[in-house]
């Protein structure tokens, strides 16, 4: 596993640029919104990514809640901090691509503001886990993680059950894209989701020694007082 991180990350990387190649060259202006369109390529593929990650989020949480497994809990939090980071691209990029198509940074859209509870949740949920001193840290933090993962599906269907800013998506019902667009799109989409996951295994794996340390400690100090006994 040591040996294929290096390789996946080096073809994730070549992946990226070939995904950046095609959404910023590969892929036609947009006839209405015109270049700022391709922002739609890191914007969508990064809430796609945000969300895939807080669902291993999801599972990782119930499993721990069952089993209580150090390394599920690592698992859980490694994905919720990349999690975190892609949804905050979502936010970021979303009033860039919104000022010049709607004339306004923000409004209170049901899927932004969907969006930025969901965030607000997960921010919550890093900050428990960062400044608690509880024992039952990780377990609080899990029932959060289950209570936070409710607001996706609202995220997702808002568009369906509420009139927003946002359009229906031109995809399926009834609606259409250039096809070197949904290239670029779908492209941009498998580069996103495996940046992503490799980071998170990334991060993973340091939370899998940083609790090994501990442990190491905690035997050491408890050696060291029945020693000095």
């Amino acid at each position: 596993m040591k040996r294929a991180f290096p390789i996946l990350a080096i073809a994730t990387v070549i992946f990226l640029g070939y995904a950046t190649y095609q959404a910023l060259v590969v892929a036609p202006t947009e006839r209405t919104m015109g270049d700022v369109q391709r922002i739609f390529y890191y914007h969508v593929s990064s809430a796609w990514t945000a969300g895939l990650l807080f669902f291993i989020n999801f599972v990782a949480s119930i499993v721990y809640l069952a089993r209580r497994s150090q390394k599920v809990d690592a698992l859980a939090l490694a994905s919720a901090e990349v999690g975190v980071v892609f949804c905050t691209i979502v936010l970021v990029t979303g009033p860039i691509w919104a000022r010049p198509v709607w004339g306004i940074w923000w409004t209170w859209d049901m899927r932004l503001t969907l969006t930025l509870v969901l965030w607000l949740i997960y921010v919550s949920y890093l900050l428990l886990r960062r400044f608690s001193s509880s024992g039952q840290t990780p377990v609080m933090a899990a029932v959060l993680a289950i209570f936070g993962t409710l607001d996706m599906p609202l995220v997702y269907f808002s568009i369906w059950f509420f009139r927003t800013q946002h359009p229906q998506p031109v995809m399926g019902n009834g609606g259409s894209i250039d096809p070197r667009m949904l290239h670029a799109f779908f492209v941009n989409l498998i580069a996103f989701t495996c940046f992503g996951l490799l980071v998170c295994w990334a991060r993973y794996r340091l939370e899998v020694l940083r609790q090994e340390v501990e442990e190491m400690q905690a035997l050491e100090s408890l050696l060291e007082v029945r020693s000095s006994r």
